[in-house]
């Protein structure tokens, strides 16, 4: 029992938390909840994200994709955002989503779920570090495009070049001392909004009136540009939202965890301000576009400039305008893809933590120096750029790597929040509890997390090719396949071995160096 006058700080009282769910503190708990707040909200990246995937909205319904598509998916993400906050306010850790598979799902079925979920959510995290980065480099060759007066257009050997060098400088802020980058989320999230103000400010101001759209045709207008009907070619168009909203997003905060202070009600609340401010300030943006894009919607997705955004603003703005801007949404870009690295180097190191990753022994290494996994940032940047030699096969396969987030991350939700329910574990809420309403939001995220699987792995068109096939599928098929065949490996496998999170720390232990150290702070002030 802890002395009668003894005072815990958060700090202890964080560490305790995390030695109670079995894991010794080891990374610094520098993020406040306000730079939490700020690392959610800044991770979704509105307008430069919205950019990225515009290509995929536009020709699937023109304007009603961009403002209802939006609306609508943000809507049922909301519901997949509480069922995963009340998870996080009852057991808050950087493995999250593997770590609570075992601890919900029934005893026969744990390692196995556990290990399917850690193998998800690191390729989903890692995938979103890959899409993210792709659209930051065809971003910058956007912006000299533009500044060629569109005499330029960037090879793909070109542009995977910049990927590269992105990746290497994403990897190198990723291994900054943990208070720098939480100290530098206040600017991504504040260069974040001053963008996403600018552009629904400016852009209705500076539009041309030959641009600009009635409301009949920002609300209600429809181009289908594909061979898909009408209705389908909509659903298509989800891919837009899903992404922006969803890939680093969603458990942004879970994965860090064990760095923030009062973990058990900062990253709920960072999780669910963060995510219903992005689906508000983002829709705003959605109808700002739908306004001022003109109706040539082919003719914006056949520029020469390579990007339908850039080319919207080129007609807005005109040359000098764009690329100011340009430079802006680049950079925004790039302080978004630091952080999708930031939160799957977490990841990474909490499943090699518990031995899930192939040369965990290795990958599970806090640097002396910044006291942050340096390893987990150079894996995750070297899968990442694995995943880019993708964009080799083609478009369809570079879209493939936006589609992977998604469904990486939806699998990785999908199976802890349905464990919690199903697997006959006792639940034990955290500060944050939806109480009777916990089954039916999470029963209304499955089910559209599952629809949003279904949609996501559709090919672009009815009968594909070679070239536009949909290869979310062979991606995902194989690294699932290839993580259950290395879990049922005869001897060496993850079956005989792997036993789901594992304890570093006795709870008695931390607890009593907690009490001493209050214990010798009362000391000090009675003194």
């Amino acid at each position: 029992m802890l002395p009668p006058r003894a005072y815990i700080d958060q700090d202890s009282a964080d560490a305790i938390e995390l030695a109670r769910l079995g894991y010794k503190q080891e990374l610094k708990r520098a993020f406040s909840p306000l730079e939490l707040f700020c690392l959610v909200f800044g991770i979704f990246g509105l307008f430069p994200s919205i950019t990225s995937v515009l290509t995929y909205a536009l020709p699937n319904g023109g304007p009603v994709a961009l403002v209802w598509g939006w609306g609508v998916c943000c809507v049922f993400l909301i519901f997949v955002t509480l069922a995963l906050a009340e998870l996080g306010s009852a057991a808050p850790t950087s493995g999250g989503l593997y770590y609570w598979s075992f601890k919900y799902s029934s005893p026969r079925w744990r390692r196995l779920l556990s290990w399917v979920v850690g193998y998800s959510n690191t390729i989903g995290l890692i995938a979103g570090v890959a899409s993210t980065d792709w659209g930051c480099a065809v971003e910058l060759m956007a912006a000299v495009s533009i500044g060629s007066n569109q005499t330029f257009t960037a090879t793909t050997s070109q542009t995977f070049g910049v990927y590269v060098v992105i990746l290497l400088l994403h990897a190198a802020i990723s291994s900054l001392a943990t208070s720098v980058v939480a100290k530098l989320q206040f600017v991504y999230a504040l260069m974040n909004v001053l963008l996403c103000l600018a552009i629904i400010i400016l852009l209705p101001v500076a539009t041309p009136q030959e641009f600009k759209n009635p409301a009949s045709y920002a609300f209600g207008g429809f181009t289908n540009l594909g061979s898909w009907p009408d209705g389908f070619a909509f659903l298509l168009s989800f891919l837009a939202p899903l992404w922006t909203v969803c890939t680093c997003g969603f458990d942004t905060s879970l994965h860090l965890s064990e760095e923030a202070s009062n973990a058990k009600v900062s990253v709920p609340t960072a999780l669910i301000a963060g995510t219903i401010s992005a689906a508000i300030i983002g829709w705003a943006i959605n109808i700002t576009i739908a306004f001022q894009m003109g109706t040539d919607i082919e003719g914006i997705m056949n520029s020469p400039i390579g990007q339908p955004m850039a080319a919207i603003l080129f007609n807005s703005l005109g040359q000098k305008g764009t690329l100011v801007i340009w430079v802006i949404v680049f950079s925004v870009q790039f302080f978004v893809g630091a952080s999708c690295l930031l939160v799957s180097s977490r990841q990474t190191f909490a499943f090699a933590r518990d031995g899930g990753l192939v040369f965990s022994h290795v990958l599970y290494r806090i640097n002396t120096r910044t006291q942050t996994p340096v390893n987990c940032a150079c894996f995750s940047a070297f899968i990442s750029f694995l995943l880019g030699l993708l964009a080799f096969a083609g478009p369809s396969a570079v879209s493939a790597i936006f589609s992977l987030g998604v469904v990486g991350a939806y699998i990785s939700y999908t199976i802890p929040i349905v464990s919690r329910f199903t697997g006959g574990t006792e639940w034990r809420p955290g500060p944050f509890s939806l109480g009777k309403f916990g089954l039916p939001v999470a029963t209304v995220a499955v089910i559209w997390m599952i629809f949003g699987i279904v949609i996501v792995v559709f090919p672009s068109l009815p009968d594909p090719s070679g070239p536009t096939m949909n290869y979310t599928s062979v991606v995902l098929g194989g690294w699932i396949t290839l993580c259950l065949v290395y879990y049922y490996f005869p001897v060496y496998g993850g079956v005989h071995w792997f036993q789901g999170p594992i304890r570093n720390i006795i709870v008695a232990e931390e607890g009593q160096k907690a009490a001493e150290a209050s214990s010798i702070k009362d000391e000090k002030e009675d003194f």
